[in-house]
């Protein structure tokens, strides 16, 4: 049906009035213009899609990160001032070490309540003396381990507390009592006697690890066990000879730990180290 002219006129009138009202209010901003948008659209018949805010991005949140656990410092172990004198003996028996001379049999033990496993000790005292820089490595030695139950045997390596150290050095002639404790080691006839104390905490300024100084010991003992005595230090900064009685001085030499340096034997003057203090 056609449209009057009169109507069509004043429609046209106030469209336009509405379109100046809707550039006035964008060209000042706000909401209003907001509003009058879609009163337009709806005069003009039109349904304007429902405005949806744009969503303001989501930070990322990556997973905390777990925080990095501190390592559990290991306790030192503890030990008896003097234990049981009662042994725990190594089972089996290791190669032969060494390519010629005469085969040397020994057992490795541990005084009971020893923190330190029968196996544990066997491997390091095994590791020592199969090394070539230890004493096979003269040609003239070969040793072997063999389980504690053999009848067949030269010599011992015993871990024990100092008191029972202390006993048994005292007994066969050797006092280790120094700075107030039982101190060192000693070697008493086929009866070698490591020290725990001095095996886990090794000496104050040794320089070099507490494993060395463990193969230290070992090394030093058993080479009475071969025949060899102490010796001093050849000279200031010089490699400490094994069997110089390195727990008590270094005499200014530095801490060496084998009986063969360069494939050679290393040793030094004949003599006996007086501890002081």
């Amino acid at each position: 049906m056609a449209v009057p002219s009169s109507r069509r006129r004043s429609h046209r009138v106030w469209t336009a009035a509405l379109i100046l009202g809707v550039l006035a209010l964008l060209a000042s901003g706000g909401v209003g213009a907001y509003l009058v948008l879609n009163r337009a659209d709806a005069a003009s018949g039109h349904q304007g899609a429902a405005a949806s805010p744009t969503p303001s991005p989501t930070p990322s949140v990556g997973a905390s990160p777990s925080p990095t656990a501190s390592p559990t410092p290991t306790a030192p172990r503890t030990y008896a001032s003097t234990g049981p004198n009662t042994y725990v003996y190594a089972k089996g028996q290791s190669a032969v070490f060494g390519t010629a001379g005469t085969l040397r049999k020994y057992r490795v033990a541990i005084e009971t309540g020893t923190p330190v496993p029968v196996d544990e000790f066997a491997g390091v005292v095994d590791a020592t003396l199969s090394d070539p820089r230890s004493w096979i490595a003269g040609s003239n030695v070969r040793l072997q381990r063999v389980a504690g139950d053999s009848a067949a045997y030269n010599f011992t390596v015993y871990l024990v507390t100092p008191g029972t150290a202390y006993k048994i050095c005292l007994a066969g002639g050797y006092d280790i009592f120094w700075r107030g404790e039982p101190y060192t080691s000693c070697r008493i006839g086929g009866r070698i006697l490591i020290n725990i104390a001095r095996y886990l905490k090794s000496i104050p300024k040794y320089g070099a690890p507490v494993e060395s100084y463990q193969q230290y010991a070992i090394n030093h003992e058993v080479g009475h066990v071969l025949g060899h005595g102490h010796e001093l230090c050849p000279g200031k900064g010089k490699p400490a000879p094994v069997m110089q009685q390195q727990t008590f001085d270094l005499q200014g030499c530095v801490a060496y730990f084998w009986p063969y340096l360069d494939g050679k034997r290393y040793a030094g003057p004949p003599g006996r180290i007086v501890p002081s203090g």
